[in-house]
């Protein structure tokens, strides 16, 4: 079954549950949208028929769509509160445990601890549409968790349930071209996270050429809105410089290319956060690029380095840095730097990705963290890699190289995953290592 069958059934039968709704008189708009999405999310835990719940679940989904943003939060209160799971169940059933402990009673424990939300949100699923409709709940929840933390709970009901949901089982690999429907290009072009597309034509420039590979992440539920996709630029060699392959000159003859470089990995759904989809993408695109282009021998990353600056201001209160790094920090308008200067920058950078520590063990550095924990080594830092606005700002034109090497993917991941260690080429190591003269306390980071 492909997606675009599934894509259309799963239409239909929206559109007729849209019908049946409608002719119930069931989907007039409410006067007041909260007080109805209650009683639909308490008749949906009732004893009903599985088509009474499918349209009980459109009914809620709707009510909940039409809600502002103070009705959301206290929407979320109300499942936080009054949905989760009963003392009273869970004192009787741990009672039973302790008497018997066996695999009955330990079942019964089980379903007592399971917050009545879990079964909510389960039974909102059912209608078409209903998982793309919780991925936008969950986003829009994820806004509210700073301000209002007694959530979490919550939130972590939410990625139980979708890391069942969207497990890899379930996941369809896409090539994305110039042929590709019309839709789903444009949502390339909305969700792509690291450099942006300007228009059709700076899109037709990523994805026509032969040397230019694009794929996407896909799941039934969810018909043509991509989770994740990765761009893909056939080179010679492996590049230091992002603005040669986003202008994309003369195109490269495959049968030239020897690298295949991964210059942009976008997440496209905010509500499937902390959901695991990078590293399946990237490694299933090598199977898939290794058995179409035999002749590729590296597969590297072009990755920014978000954070490095807000970083290295920091650092700069209690590092004597030269004058000619402090005024090229602060101006960014020499575009060379002398060899001393350079050695500096470049020992700061190594500095900061291996040895500079989030508050888990973990480097600091978001992107560092998702490619070492894929399995991919340190390789390259390049320096002034990225000269737009965005990239000077956040990395002052830093990016890095991360290499996948298939015989080492899973040692690389099991060193980072046991001890947090940062496999990375010598040459960084040592300027890291370096780097210590510049602090004589820690180097601060952030949480």
């Amino acid at each position: 079954m492909n997606m675009t069958f599934l894509q259309g059934l799963l239409t239909n039968i929206s559109s007729r549950t849209r019908q049946l709704s409608s002719a119930l008189g069931t989907d007039k708009d409410s006067e007041n949208h909260f007080t109805a999405l209650k009683a639909a999310c308490k008749g949906l835990m009732g004893r009903t028929g599985e088509a009474s719940q499918i349209l009980m679940a459109q009914q809620a989904l709707a009510h909940y769509r039409a809600l502002d943003e103070e009705e959301k939060l206290a929407f979320f209160q109300l499942l936080a509160n009054d949905y989760a799971a009963e003392p009273a169940d869970i004192h009787t059933a741990y009672a039973v445990y302790r008497e018997r402990e066996d695999n009955a009673s330990l079942e019964k424990l089980f379903n007592a601890c399971e917050p009545r939300r879990q079964t909510l949100l389960r039974r909102l699923n059912l209608c078409p549409g209903g998982t793309f409709d919780l991925v936008n709940m969950r986003a829009d929840l994820l806004k509210f968790l700073r301000q209002s933390p007694e959530l979490s709970a919550l939130d972590s009901d939410f990625a139980h349930l979708f890391n069942s949901w969207f497990n890899r089982g379930f996941l369809m690999l896409e090539s994305i071209d110039w042929n590709t429907p019309a839709a789903v290009l444009e949502k390339i072009i909305r969700y792509e996270a690291v450099h942006e597309i300007g228009d059709w034509h700076d899109l037709r420039r990523r994805l026509d050429p032969d040397d230019r590979r694009c794929y996407a992440f896909f799941h039934p539920a969810t018909g043509d809105e991509p989770l994740i996709f990765v761009e893909v630029a056939l080179c010679d060699g492996i590049p230091g410089n992002v603005q040669r392959i986003l202008e994309h000159g003369e195109e490269l003859p495959l049968e030239d290319a020897d690298t295949a470089v991964f210059y942009s990995i976008s997440n496209c759904q905010a509500g499937l956060k902390g959901v695991s989809f990078g590293n399946f993408l990237i490694k299933q695109v090598v199977q898939e690029l290794s058995r179409e282009l035999p002749q590729i021998k590296n597969f590297v990353t072009l990755s920014p380095v978000p954070g490095f600056a807000d970083w290295l201001d920091e650092a700069r209160k209690e590092a004597a840095l030269s004058e000619e790094l402090t005024a090229y920090l602060d101006t960014h308008e020499s575009e060379e730097l002398s060899s001393a200067a350079h050695k500096e920058f470049m020992r700061l950078a190594s500095h900061y990705l291996v040895d500079v520590k989030h508050k888990s063990g973990q480097p600091l550095n978001p992107v560092a963290r998702f490619h070492l924990g894929n399995g991919a080594s340190l390789h390259r830092l390049n320096w002034r890699a990225d000269t737009s606005s965005k990239g000077l700002k956040q990395a002052h034109g830093l990016m890095v190289n991360y290499l996948y090497q298939l015989n080492r993917i899973e040692q690389n991941h099991e060193a980072y995953s046991v001890n947090h260690t940062v496999v990375c080429a010598s040459d960084i190591r040592r300027q890291a290592n370096q780097a210590s003269q510049y602090f004589e306390t820690k180097t601060p980071a952030k949480a």
